[in-house]
């Protein structure tokens, strides 16, 4: 008898209900939209939203509707067209009061969007956008963290108190002087003691320390990671949904940004350059400066970042010399002091920053100090019909706080609003600047309209692939031929549905990795039916044909497919790029249409001649 359990059929249509439910998204494409974000003193409210509506209307640009979304006004535009004709009329309405970008807006019902059904997204081949490619400068960011070693080789001097000690850069790492070498062996222990990352040799003049093959791997490793956090940290600024921004090689980066069309706009945030500064407070009265615009000679006017109770950015007086800059800090990290409670910000700095702030904290115990951040970035101005580049750099306190004891390698910043201000704080400290230069050394553009011919292109191999498999099986198999093709279809919704819940990002690749599951997916079904067609000329029942079939040819559904699902791996651990979009496809696609071939194949075939059902004869 041919029995298929009744909880795997509960199973089935479960699965295929939930299937279908998640790749509903993907029916409802996306309305091109201009999405609207404030900056510092202002905010996203109705006023804001009909004077983008009347700027739209007077300039007789066609929209779709203007609608409030969280903390952001979006423009949804019926085409790619008026997209850029209203971004441009309003970016000229709201200047740099306002973000302004290219963006791609959900058309998914919201019922759905409570649920988790999301559709999948699109990449740069099929929705346009631009690439950069970028290269780290290595040497630098080791230069940078060797300095910084130098220094704590100083400090460690001067605490152990070893006199006749020269410390210099080199070549080859750190070139220890030491004018007594009864010294040298103690000053070994104590640098391997204090510093292992660096091997240490005696020379004719004293030590040399060069640093492990290993830590300089991982000063790489971490410029590289830590440039990656400031790159997408800047990102947001242009308001893009789901950047690519990863590694590739041993030292370059990979930026998509994708339905960003203005270059321009890109290149000047990813070329901007931040630092920080800790600064003294400075004797006067800042409203008084404000006022008679007279400045002590050794304060500077500063304003804090967040606005005062009268709308406006409070002025702070800081002392000109500087404490120690974001160059000395090695770690930042946000969380609560253990005393109060109340949200704080832990800083780590190196030994010539921890010195000089133990020395400035232990003179000014109850004055207040500031953090300034500090940004210089790129912009592109038409001067005379010609593309002018000029830097601008804006200066502002993030924290100012009120020093309450002596610190200096660690110490924490206090006087924070919220726990959300404070894991900005920090990520502004960590990766407000990067970690070592970056130069842009491939540009490419990727159209709207080429991208749409790309989707149209993957929409008609996927479709026509679908097609020729159904007439084939069909024909061939009849009956079992139909049976193939509804576990093949639910298998595209399956791949589909699990593809919009990983938020799998879609590509031309990709859409290769689909069509390629289509074939591969068949296969089991081939086999199936094969297998069944051989038993009955071998003289067995329909009955029995059918289950001997789907049980002799599991063990070579499992065989095949197990050799994809190792191939597929390998392209996912090893590949970068598009080879690993289409490796997490076909990953998918593997699982899935082992699945339907045999499970839901098998569950519907019972359903037809399984259940004691005498049959004569089996239509395949």
């Amino acid at each position: 008898m041919l029995e298929f359990p009744r909880w795997k059929y509960a199973l089935v249509v479960f699965l295929i209900l939930a299937s279908l439910l998640y790749a509903l998204p993907n029916l409802f494409p996306q309305d091109p939209a201009v999405q609207i974000s404030a900056n510092r003193g202002h905010q996203i409210d109705v006023a804001l939203k009909q004077r983008v509506t009347a700027a739209l209307q007077t300039q007789k640009i066609a929209f779709k509707r203007v609608e409030i979304v969280r903390d952001e006004l979006l423009v949804r535009l019926p085409s790619t067209e008026t997209q850029t004709k209203a971004y441009d009329a309003v970016h000229a309405l709201l200047g740099d009061d306002y973000v302004v970008a290219l963006n791609l807006a959900s058309n998914v019902p919201a019922w759905l969007n409570a649920l988790g059904g999301r559709p999948m997204l699109l990449g740069l081949d099929l929705q346009g956008g631009v690439h950069f490619l970028m290269e780290v400068d290595r040497q630098a960011a080791l230069d940078k963290q060797m300095t910084a070693y130098t220094d704590d080789v100083r400090q460690l001097v001067r605490e152990n108190k070893i006199r006749g000690v020269e410390v210099s850069r080199d070549a080859g790492g750190i070139a220890i002087r030491v004018a007594n070498s009864d010294d040298s062996n103690a000053l070994t222990n104590l640098l391997l003691r204090n510093l292992p990352q660096f091997d240490v040799k005696t020379t004719g003049t004293g030590l040399q320390a060069s640093l492990k093959l290993a830590e300089i791997k991982a000063i790489n490793d971490g410029a590289i990671e830590q440039n990656i956090g400031t790159l997408r940290n800047r990102i947001n600024q242009l308001g893009v949904a789901e950047p690519l921004i990863q590694r590739q090689g041993a030292s370059r980066i990979v930026v998509e940004l994708p339905g960003v069309q203005d270059t321009a706009q890109a290149k000047d945030v990813l070329g901007a350059t931040a630092t920080l500064e800790y600064r003294g407070q400075a004797d006067g009265n800042p409203a008084d400066a404000v006022r008679s615009g007279t400045i002590p000679p050794d304060a500077r006017l500063y304003y804090m970042r967040e606005l005062g109770l009268d709308g406006k950015p409070r002025p702070v007086l800081l002392l000109k010399k500087v404490i120690v800059t974001g160059d000395q800090l090695v770690d930042a990290r946000s969380g609560s002091d253990s005393q109060g409670g109340t949200p704080m910000v832990s800083v780590t700095l190196n030994s010539s920053g921890a010195q000089r702030m133990s020395d400035y904290t232990t003179e000014n115990v109850g004055k207040q100090m500031g953090v300034v951040f500090i940004e210089r970035k790129p912009e592109t101005t038409m001067v005379d019909g010609k593309p002018v580049r000029t830097v601008k750099q804006t200066e502002e306190v993030i924290n100012y706080a009120t020093v309450r004891g002596v610190f200096g390698k660690n110490f924490q910043t206090t006087g924070l609003e919220s726990l959300k201000e404070a894991g900005k704080l920090a990520l502004l400290l960590r990766s407000g600047a990067l970690a070592a230069p970056v130069d842009i050394v491939e540009e490419r553009v990727v159209g709207p309209s080429l991208g749409q011919e790309n989707i149209d292109a993957g929409k008609r191999a996927i479709v026509i692939g679908f097609i020729a498999v159904v007439i084939l099986m069909v024909l061939y198999y009849h009956l079992f031929g139909v049976i193939a093709v509804i576990s093949l279809f639910t298998n595209l919704v399956m791949l589909a549905a699990v593809l919009s819940l990983m938020h799998a990002t879609l590509t031309m690749p990709g859409i290769a990795g689909i069509v390629l599951t289509l074939g591969m997916a068949i296969d089991g079904n081939v086999l199936i039916c094969e297998r069944i067609r051989e038993e009955l000329r071998n003289g067995n029942t329909p009955v029995a044909s059918i289950k001997a079939g789907y049980e002799r040819a599991w063990t070579v559904i499992l065989d095949s497919n197990v050799a994809k699902l190792i191939a597929s791996v390998a392209l996912l651990a090893f590949g970068s790029g598009p080879v690993k979009g289409f490796a997490v496809v076909l990953l998918v696609g593997v699982l899935t249409s082992m699945f339907t071939s045999v499970t839901v194949s098998s569950a519907m075939s019972t359903l037809i001649y399984g259940h004691g059902r005498k049959i004569k004869s089996v239509s395949v």
